[in-house]
């Protein structure tokens, strides 16, 4: 599954790419549109949600079973946090005119973010389950597994919105 994601994603971005490629102007100006502050803070607050999950599976592994789940509703918040920041982006370009019929780069801004968006709902009920699991004294290797496979998700979540906001804020 996460393979299969990463190569969705590396389409988009070829795609993305090549049409940036073919209107460098329209998407230069497109792009100051966007708010780098909602970008830089998104990326800073998935970058500390991954690190609390990378903690999580640390104090897993370790046995802290009483820290963990704290680790991963950490986590979670983060998410939820994002969420919300994405959702104050979108509501920002909605009511300024802006949406995906807006041209070329606004399609790509909203199809890419609201595909990663879904990705980070998607995510924050794999780390609900993953909070869940990570109570309790023993931790079953098959539980072990599906907490070390949803937090590699979620690094994944995490390292595709780092080439979005690359991408979609910062390359010109």
């Amino acid at each position: 599954m996460l393979l299969g994601d990463m190569v969705v994603f590396a389409v988009f971005f070829g795609s993305y790419l090549v049409q940036l490629g073919k209107h460098p102007q329209m998407f230069a100006t497109s792009q100051q549109e966007l708010s780098q502050s909602y970008g830089v803070l998104n990326t800073l607050v998935l970058l500390a949600s991954s690190l609390l999950v990378a903690l999580g599976v640390r104090a897993v592994r370790a046995g802290a079973t009483a820290v963990a789940p704290w680790l991963f509703a950490g986590a979670i918040s983060c998410g939820l946090t994002f969420a919300a920041i994405k959702f104050l982006e979108y509501r920002d370009k909605f009511t300024s005119g802006i949406g995906p019929n807006t041209n070329d780069f606004f399609m790509y801004y909203f199809v890419l973010t609201g595909v990663h968006f879904f990705h980070v709902v998607l995510g924050l009920g794999v780390l609900t389950v993953i909070a869940v699991k990570s109570r309790g004294r023993q931790i079953s290797s098959g539980r072990f597994t599906f907490i070390e496979g949803g937090s590699c998700f979620w690094h994944v979540v995490d390292l595709l919105w780092i080439v979005l906001f690359s991408l979609l804020y910062l390359v010109k």
